[in-house]
């Protein structure tokens, strides 16, 4: 074993013991799609006391964090994102319902003067403004609830709200916020036999400003509405105390000696003082994105996803030891110990797993063969263009003349997984990180430890005398029927664009005549899936929805027997009424998974996605444009576009739905397209540089037939993993499985026949010179000769 192979196997021995330790000592994160429970999105808002930025939204995020604490949900996740966006992530929480509640009574709280009585057509008019700013904010269409505050403070009177005993009360302006309020207790007065009492205390200004309001009010006699303050949170009227008897007018209850008192239970003086201490928001929020998956839905997705894994893992593995034999075996071993590496570098990462991550980390296993491919497929050639050479030395060369196309191939797979990260949303920048560890891990796999393996296994004479078993010393039977036909694929290239274009064409006329069937995180609206204890059909479920007053929902089933129902706006209080009109029929109602996406948020995901393509494409064209010459870039570019729109067209023909999921899909299929055409292009550019004089369409068809062996086979791998994903993953993985099916079929396709053709096409145009042969290191113009002894004359036996 020489000096270098002990450092590998070393490196790789050290490298899956840390793997081992961190697997049998620590726990991966599930996501929410995986462990169950509620997630939200609050979107903060411009107040007229504060801007949106970074600080207020961290101030924010704290007083909702005490906010959800109180709910007493176990481990709750709250965070900031971006400049003005806050994700709250609740464990376990299948019913939203209090959590948006109390999350959505954000809005700044206000104190009033109480007028005096107000009319009962005011208080109805006022009741029907909040109700419909309340839906709208459910469905994401809300105006900033402080536009109704700073109407109130324009004019002379504020609005008419009925109180806790639900009597219409004439307000006043806005006299104080609740960013003045300091805090807000609640205590038991045994002393005075007061009972439960809420004890209120100001900053220094509005400490002043409430002893001026509770001295006018009062100046009113007892019993008098207006000796009355009122405390506003989001235009409804939490508490309105009278102003004790013992306080004088003008002078007013001092900050710390404040009570509110009343007959109050120990839970109703705590949530008073909850909502009062919790209101004191900087900003005022609405939720944009609410989502909630059943606990059975994440347990079936991961069980699942486990079994496709084996499944496709073993016939990966499998596969490959049938086509590279005893080398395949070996292969078959690192593609195991890239599966523990990778998931150790999730689990010690903390990287969150969500359902688009574990699907990734599962077809990662498929596409981590290529490197390992693309080595045997090339120690092929050497040995069969050298056949004196040595085992060890073809495996060598192998690596070698692969480690090009390797490179390259994986960033083009990384600037994917980037795009995904960095643009995508949710569940997708889980998918985008175990994409680009499930990379560095392959190509650590691949080259430390397969390489280590191989060398090791090079090392024995029997391996060596029986070109047999080794997998590399005989040619594979496409290679040999391949090399025997010689096929001419590129001698008329035009021929295999009109083929590329008919597709196009095809896929076009399945856009604009079915449409694209957006899924609700790029339209808006509520998706929620329900489980029935007994069958109910969909036309009878449509029937009990209009009867409920949802004439406008759409049902259709999903997954074993589920019913999936889709609605533009949708807020809580509905949605359960919606399962209980359900329930009559269908008997216990189980919401499996539920979908809440505010218009404002969608159109924004669905702009984010037109941009995260267009920067796939041009990012994707700039790299290769450095690598290869520029019809090289623009013929790989051509051909991802060609996958992208055949893609969609097909989705558009199937009328599945088109979402983030697939937007991950699509992302992952452009950088396995890139990733076959930087190999053929490798190779084309190889070949060209030796033969300068040849004709380029000559050359090409060289290089496909050199690489159609390695395309096939890595294409392969990867169908395992998908098919089993698409078999055996449910519902929740079917449409990611299926559009990577049909992306690497058609990016097969493409990257050999639309790639190809069109960078004939256009180096006919081309003026710039056939690529420049690399030199060896000892050939190098200027490099020195050794000099010989003068006595040697340079004659050898």
């Amino acid at each position: 074993m020489t000096r270098a192979t002990t450092v590998r196997a070393v490196l790789a021995a050290a490298v899956l013991l840390v793997s081992v330790l961190i697997t049998l000592t620590m726990s991966p994160r599930l996501g929410l799609d995986l462990q169950g429970g509620t997630r939200m999105v609050l979107q903060a808002k411009d107040s007229d006391t504060a801007k949106a930025d970074r600080e207020s939204t961290d101030r924010t995020l704290e007083v909702l964090r005490q906010r959800i604490d109180s709910l007493g949900v176990a481990e709750p996740t709250l965070t900031r994102s971006g400049e003005d966006r806050i994700i709250v992530e609740l464990p376990d929480v299948q019913d939203p319902r209090k959590a948006a509640e109390v999350i959505g009574r954000t809005a700044q709280l206000s104190f009033h003067a109480v007028r005096g009585p107000g009319t009962e057509e005011s208080a109805e008019k006022e009741n029907g403004t909040k109700n419909g700013a309340g839906k709208e904010k459910d469905a994401g269409e809300a105006k900033d609830a402080g536009e109704a505050k700073d109407a109130g403070k324009d004019k002379k009177d504020g609005p008419t709200l009925r109180d806790e005993q639900g009597r219409a009360l004439d307000l006043g302006p806005v006299r104080l916020t609740g960013a003045g309020v300091k805090d807000a207790t609640a205590e038991f007065d045994a002393q005075q036999g007061a009972g439960w009492t809420v004890s209120l205390d100001f900053h220094k200004q509005a400490g002043r400003d409430w002893t001026r309001l509770t001295g006018e009010a009062a100046c009113s006699p007892e019993g008098d509405e207006r000796r009355r303050v009122a405390i506003v949170l989001d235009q409804q009227i939490i508490s309105s105390p009278q102003v004790s008897p013992s306080v004088a007018c003008n002078v007013g209850l001092p900050s710390g000696s404040t009570q509110i008192t009343g007959s109050f239970g120990a839970d109703e003086a705590r949530e008073l003082a909850l909502l009062i201490k919790g209101g004191a928001l900087p900003l005022p929020v609405e939720i944009v994105e609410q989502r909630t998956v059943g606990p059975t839905l994440g347990a079936a997705a991961i069980d699942a996803s486990a079994r496709a894994a084996l499944i496709g893992a073993a016939a990966t593995a499998l596969f490959i030891t049938i086509v590279y034999r005893l080398f395949g075996a070996l292969a078959a071993v690192a593609l195991a110990a890239y599966g523990l590496i990778s998931y150790a570098a999730l689990v010690a990462l903390g990287v969150t797993l969500t359902l688009p991550g574990l699907a990734g980390f599962v077809l990662a296993i498929g596409m981590a063969v290529d490197a390992n491919v693309l080595v045997f497929e090339r120690a092929r050639e050497e040995h069969a263009l050298h056949p004196g050479r040595t085992l060890r030395s073809s495996l060598t060369a192998g690596f070698r003349g692969a480690w090009s196309a390797v490179a390259d191939s994986n960033v083009t797979t990384l600037i994917a997984a980037g795009l995904l990260f960095f643009l995508g949303s949710g569940p997708v920048k889980g998918f985008g990180v175990t994409l680009a560890i499930g990379v560095l891990a392959s190509m650590f796999s691949a080259l430390v430890i397969a390489r280590a393996l191989t060398e090791i296994a090079t090392g024995s004479r029997f391996v060596n005398d029986y070109r047999g078993v080794n997998g590399i010393g005989i040619p594979g039977r496409v290679r040999t029927w391949l090399t025997r036909r010689d096929p001419r694929l590129m001698k008329s290239p035009r021929r295999w664009l009109t083929v590329s274009a008919v597709l196009v064409a095809v896929a076009v006329l399945g856009i604009v005549v079915r449409g694209v069937n957006l899924g609700v995180e790029f339209t808006g609206g509520r998706l929620v899936e329900y489980s029935t204890s007994r069958p109910v059909d969909v036309e009878r479920a449509r029937t009990l929805l209009a009867g409920a007053g949802f004439g406008d929902a759409e049902v259709t089933t999903a997954g074993a027997g589920d019913l999936s129902v889709r609605t533009a706006g949708l807020d809580n209080d509905e949605e359960h009424a919606l399962r209980a009109a359900l329930a009559k029929e269908g008997g216990e109602t189980t919401k499996v998974r539920d979908e809440l996406i505010g218009p404002s948020l969608g159109d924004e995901l669905r702009r984010n996605a037109l941009i995260a393509l267009g920067i796939a494409v041009l990012v994707q064209l700039a790299y290769l444009a450095v690598r290869f010459r520029w019809t090289f870039a623009l013929g790989s570019v051509a051909a991802l576009v060609h996958d992208v729109i055949i893609l969609v067209g097909a989705f558009a023909w199937l009328g599945r739905t088109v979402d983030g999921i697939f937007l991950a899909a699509l992302l992952t299929v452009i950088g396995y397209s890139v990733n076959d055409s930087v190999v053929v292009f490798d190779r084309v550019r190889e070949i060209w540089a030796k033969a300068r004089r040849t004709p380029l369409s000559v050359v090409a068809d060289r290089a496909v037939v050199q690489t159609i062996p390695r395309t096939v086979n890595t294409g392969m791998g990867a169908l395992f993993i998908l098919v089993a994903l698409a078999v055996l993953g449910g519902d929740s993985l079917a449409d990611f499985a299926l559009a990577l099916l049909i992306g690497i079929c058609v990016g097969t396709y493409s990257s050999v026949l639309t790639a190809v053709p069109a960078a004939l096409v256009l180096e006919r145009s081309s003026k710039a010179p056939p690529p420049a042969r690399k030199r060896s290191p000892g050939r190098r113009s200027g490099a020195k000769k050794p000099q010989r002894d003068p006595y040697d004359n340079g004659a050898r036996v």
